[in-house]
């Protein structure tokens, strides 16, 4: 709902007994511009992060050498959400300076000006202007569509119910196509003539149909002091101070500019889109499905030459369950040279997760390990997206990295276990600090194996201090242990109660003077903070914390 931009200087002579209103009026034209440039700006940069392929790209290649930097890219969700936000608010300032705009036409509609106002008569009903011209119906349209998207991103509607929020925020396409509809109308104009009709200048046409000359006209308007050397009206004019319209002023639409914010980042997001779904056109292979305890499925899968690293995570799109949903899983197994298959780990929290997990496995069956590859079973197409990147990577890069998870949060972590335990020269990484924090003891078995393999293979090498475990169980009526013989070097690291945190950044900062530790999270949001403000703290051996994290619902 862009207004006329207008010459409020070529009519000041024409209502300077308005100027309250002319005053009003100018408050309300210069806020919608203002607003409209940034929400112009957002919207273009809003899209930027949603191309995961080309941040992921950036990531793992070294157009992007600085770590610091790297870091930088996993803060694209907060940058997304910034940019929503942003939208949000000035979309409210840019429809309020917009009524006032719509009374302020209708109210002081001048038929000296009829091509420039947007009202057709004085008192025209401003709701008209609002639900009959182009800017007014596009506008009332866009508020309505980012209205059902706000309200279907905040927490509680994506944790109850994540279709409502998939759905909604794929409501974007309409939004762009309304915005670049919504500039088309021609209501944001510009003078054709300020050469003939300067700001502020004084049309004889009208002082003579007055029959008020030049120096009548100054002493009755002009109040302010003459320059030096000036002391009469009439001396004043003689040397041409005063602006004299040569004809009326003449207003032209404004070219539409929105296209121009909008159309590069939406052609790369849309570029991107195309790709992912030309890389994603084929379905995989699934090799096996397994039932783990407290509501965990694991996938795992082949496809043809794809590749991941540690710490990368990959969207799932199963058509039998949802035709358009997808949903980001981390990798907990990456393809390597000398094996082809990937996998993930799945908890059931949701419609999604409970419909696929009803596809795959069968109600009988839910403690053993079931879709064998030569088992003869009409399984579900299964689509993959990705690999996209994720903090979780720069973990290989540091000398010595704290790794922190919170129940299911042990999934990025674990493609990282099982790198190390394929082959661990390779990496920067010399000293692993590995904190899994569960409530149940049945959840620890969903790694219990590969913990234990990575434990014998650093004893074996006579490396025990490359992998520090430690296990923490926070609710129990009393002792437990993991069963099985073969986890005795886990019950051993097994600890009752929460991590005492201050005390472990502390042993951590004394055992590594002056090196950098990175830090890494993936838990509930209360978990994170701690470790957030605890990696921002100062200590006295100069061991500095960079803080990674990532955040689930």
């Amino acid at each position: 709902m862009l207004s006329a931009v207008t010459d409020l200087g070529s009519i000041e002579s024409t209502v300077s007994k308005n100027l309250p209103v002319v005053s009003i009026h100018q408050l309300g034209l210069c806020l919608s511009r203002a607003s409209a440039s940034v929400l112009n700006l957002n919207c273009s940069l809003i899209l930027l992060p949603m191309c995961r392929t080309l941040l992921a790209y950036l990531r793992g290649s070294q157009k992007v050498p600085s770590r610091r930097t790297r870091r930088l890219l996993d803060k694209s969700r907060t940058f997304h959400i910034t940019c929503g936000v942003t939208i949000c608010i000035f979309s409210g300032v840019h429809v309020a300076a917009h009524l006032v705009n719509a009374l302020n036409f209708s109210v002081n509609y001048s038929e000296d000006f009829v091509e420039l106002n947007a009202a057709r008569y004085r008192d025209e009903d401003p709701r008209k202007l609002l639900f009959t011209t182009v800017p007014g119906l596009t506008g009332v349209c866009m508020v309505v569509v980012l209205f059902l998207m706000i309200t279907a991103s905040t927490y509680a509607i994506r944790v109850s119910n994540y279709d409502i929020f998939w759905y909604t925020h794929n409501l974007f396409f309409v939004f762009y196509m309304l915005l670049t509809l919504h500039v088309s109308g021609g209501l944001l104009k510009y003078q054709t003539n300020l050469d003939t009709h300067p700001p502020g200048c004084i049309s004889l046409n009208r002082t003579s149909s007055q029959n008020i000359s030049l120096p009548e006209y100054f002493s009755e308007h002009f109040h302010e002091p003459f320059p030096e050397g000036f002391s009469k009206p009439a001396e004043f004019t003689q040397h041409k101070f005063v602006k004299i319209c040569m004809e009326e002023p003449r207003f032209q639409a404004n070219f539409p500019q929105t296209w121009l914010w909008i159309s590069g980042p939406l052609c790369l997001y849309c570029a991107e889109r195309l790709y992912r779904y030309i890389r994603s056109n084929k379905p995989v292979t699934i090799i096996s499905v397994m039932s783990h305890p407290s509501d965990v499925m694991e996938i795992r899968m082949v496809k043809e030459n794809f590749k991941a690293r540690p710490g990368q995570y990959i969207t799932l799109h199963c058509p039998s369950v949802s035709a358009l949903e997808n949903h980001p899983f981390t990798l907990t197994m990456c393809p390597t040279e000398t094996k082809a298959t990937f996998g993930v780990h799945l908890k059931i929290v949701g419609d999604w997760t409970e419909r696929f997990r009803d596809l795959l496995l069968p109600p009988s069956s839910q403690d053993s390990e079931i879709l064998p590859f030569i088992q003869s079973r009409n399984y579900p197409k299964l689509y993959i997206d990705g690999p996209f990147g994720s903090p979780f990577e720069e973990s290989l890069n540091y000398e010595v990295s704290l790794c922190v998870a919170g129940g299911i949060g042990v999934t990025p972590f674990a493609s990282i276990l099982n790198t190390l335990l394929d082959d661990w020269k390779p990496y920067k990484l010399r000293r692993l600090y590995f904190i899994w924090v569960c409530r149940d003891i049945q959840s620890f078995r969903w790694f219990a194996d590969l913990l234990c393999m990575l434990h014998n293979k650093f004893w074996q090498e006579n490396r025990p201090d490359y992998v520090n475990i430690q296990l923490y169980l926070s609710q129990t009526d009393g002792i437990q242990k993991i069963i099985g013989e073969k986890y005795h070097a886990l019950n051993s690291r097994l600890f009752i109660g929460r991590p005492r945190w201050k005390l472990l950044f502390d042993e951590i900062a004394k055992y590594n003077r002056g090196k950098t530790v990175g830090v890494f999270c993936c838990g509930p949001n209360s978990l994170s903070k701690t470790l957030h403000k605890l990696s921002n703290q100062n200590n006295s051996y100069g061991t500095r914390f960079e803080y990674n994290k990532e955040s689930f619902s």
